[in-house]
């Protein structure tokens, strides 16, 4: 019998179906293992080699996958990386295509602990906003550490150092798988005894292994759910856990914790003892600023006073002066001042000599008269002259004008009348004298047709300048008087 032919592969055909069948039978893989030969190419990818005691596998990771990373790759790592197994036909290879990785051994705490902030960070635990301020003057402090390690003996020193205070032990493991309940127990009952109004969460310093506890998330919700302030004292000040994190205050020794927590008596005492000397001092210059605003402001209401109520004084002094001026027995003085000047200018209008003669004359003339007529004739009509001369020389109203000059003339007639009794002579030198008195009077100068004029003021108008348009006029005429209204002046 002929032997079949055997069944010819090609690199390739043989390379893909070799990837295929792995492919088919690891559809994702697990690899732990230590990193070397580690290449980042200018591509972004990264190339290295996961080794053991016994095993070399090349590892190729993409770098949309590397960017993902929480940590950084380099040579000596030990890595746990998760991706599907094939051969890279162009080289006939065979590696893992990974597609994630994290840190082995202790590189696992590590990324849970990153995991762990993360979370508690994204719900706010750590924010600032919920951090509460320390108790100025606490009397009960509270204090979850060892009974027997050293944190408690430093934070006893401390306050009795400070100023005594109340300090309540809540005993609890501070290292060791049991820590993180034992720290939740202690915070517990610290909350529930009454006046402890802070705690203190500490312990001394270690390894990073024995700190660990303090990054326990059960006992990071118990410090944020804590209804004091807590001060987180934890390990040294390079040391930092969730605890000092989540905190209401982070402290870099359990001494420095104390230090924050109980108020320095000598200083507060020293501060009080300042802040009453710059009191003092503030006061006093409080006390100089206040008085000397007070002058000023003295000053400033004296001078506002003065420009508040010095117009109106002055205004209602010259409205009171108005009404004064405006009054009736004041306008009646005033229009006797005015018949005084007019009649004193008068008199010094007409010559001396005229009229100190004229008077002479009717002086003789009413001595003659008295001498010659009935005596009781004679009395009554001097009388009744004297009456009528005082009253033109006293008074001279306006509306009285027309009733004096006619019972002057009545009075004259008489006097023509009974003069015609008395010789010729002396009725000669009667007439002359009654002719010279009536052509001095400013009567007569009224009969020959001028005309007295008077504004509203009842001054005599001398000059047009002292009248505008529309102005009201009295006008005095022989016989009665008129009133006029002024339409423009004229040169």
């Amino acid at each position: 019998m002929a032997t079949p032919a055997p069944k010819i592969y090609t690199v390739a055909e043989l390379v893909n179906r070799a990837h295929r069948c792995i492919e088919h039978n690891f559809n994702g893989v697990h690899v732990e293992g230590e990193v070397t030969n580690l290449r980042i190419v200018s591509s972004g990818h990264a190339y290295f080699t996961l080794r053991d005691p016994e095993a070399l596998l090349p590892v190729a990771m993409w770098r949309s996958a590397l960017v993902r990373l929480r940590f950084q790759l380099h040579d000596g790592q030990r890595v746990r990386v998760y991706g599907r197994p094939g051969i890279y036909a162009a080289q006939g290879k065979f590696q893992l295509y990974a597609e994630r990785a994290e840190p082995a051994g202790q590189g696992a705490l590590l990324l849970q602990l990153e995991q762990l902030k993360a979370r508690l960070a994204a719900e706010g635990l750590f924010a600032r906003e919920r951090k509460r301020p320390l108790p100025r003057w606490p009397r009960v402090i509270g204090v979850v550490t060892s009974a027997t390690g050293a944190a408690i003996h430093d934070i006893l020193k401390v306050a009795r150092r400070r100023c005594p205070v109340r300090i309540l032990l809540a005993p609890a493991q501070v290292q060791g798988d049991d820590a993180p309940a034992s720290i939740v127990r202690a915070l517990t009952r610290l909350q529930a005894m009454p006046g402890v109004e802070v705690i203190i969460l500490g312990r001394g310093g270690g390894a990073s292994e024995d700190l660990w506890a303090f990054n326990d998330e059960a006992v990071a919700r118990a410090v944020a759910a804590c209804r004091v302030p807590v001060v987180s004292a934890v390990g040294h000040e390079v040391d930092t856990t969730i605890c000092d994190l989540v905190a209401d205050l982070r402290a870099a020794t359990p001494s420095h914790a104390a230090e924050l927590v109980v108020p320095d008596r000598d200083a507060c005492l020293a501060q009080f003892a300042q802040l009453r000397r710059r009191l003092g001092l503030a006061a006093h210059r409080r006390l100089l600023n206040e008085q000397s605003r007070r002058e000023r402001a003295t000053h400033r209401l004296h001078a506002l006073a003065r420009r508040v109520f010095l117009p109106p004084r002055r205004r209602l002094a010259a409205l009171l002066a108005r009404l004064e001026a405006l009054h009736p027995r004041r306008r009646l003085d005033l229009d006797r001042k005015r018949l005084a000047a007019l009649l004193a200018r008068l008199h010094q209008h007409h010559p001396r000599h005229r009229l100190g003669l004229t008077r002479r004359r009717l002086a003789a003339l009413l001595a003659r008269l008295h001498q010659q007529h009935p005596r009781h004739r004679l009395d009554l009509d001097r009388k009744r002259l004297a009456a009528l001369l005082a009253r033109l020389h006293q008074q001279h109203p306006r509306h009285r004008l027309d009733l004096d000059r006619r019972r002057l003339a009545n009075a004259l007639l008489a006097l023509s009348q009974r003069g015609s009794q008395l010789p010729a002579a002396a009725r000669l030198r009667l007439a002359t004298a009654a002719s010279t008195l009536h052509a001095l009077s400013p009567l007569a100068v009224l009969a020959r047709g001028y005309t007295v004029v008077r504004d509203a003021q009842a001054r005599i108008v001398r000059d047009a300048d002292q009248v505008q348009p529309g102005d009201e006029l009295d006008l005095h005429l022989s016989r009665g008087a008129l009133r006029t209204r002024v339409l423009a002046r004229t040169e």
